[in-house]
């Protein structure tokens, strides 16, 4: 069984950063593709980030370009999201989404039903 545990939301202003994290239980973590998705209220599950099993290729949202870093730990079974510059929009539960192996190459990695695993959802909300 795989387990993805978040943290770091937070209530913030505009224009600060976070980081959320999201640690994968299990020894094959360097195994998985990993992404990120945000969901707004009223709103669908949207894309933010993807990152390889290496983190040699990493895929963003147009909304988040420039602003937001995704990068892993393998070491520590962990994936990050770097986020900077924080507007109001970026309001939403952020969930982290494991592809493990046998990949889903088939559908695209902005895609959630590429993911078969996810973590419980974090909140981020960001004042004006």
């Amino acid at each position: 069984q795989v387990h993805l545990v978040q943290s770091g939301g937070a209530l913030v202003h505009a224009g600060d950063s976070l980081r959320l994290s999201c640690e994968v239980s299990g020894r094959t973590f360097s195994s998985y593709g990993m992404g990120w998705f945000r969901q707004a209220p009223g709103k669908e599950r949207d894309f933010v980030a993807a990152i390889s099993v290496t983190g040699g290729f990493t895929d963003y949202a147009d909304s988040v370009k420039g602003r937001v870093t995704i990068f892993r730990d393998n070491g520590k079974n962990t994936v990050y999201l770097q986020m900077n510059s924080l507007k109001p929009e970026d309001t939403a539960v952020y969930y982290c989404a494991a592809d493990p192996p046998p990949y889903r190459t088939t559908i695209s990695r902005r895609l959630a039903s590429r993911y078969s695993y996810w973590g419980q959802g974090t909140q981020v909300t960001v004042s004006s």
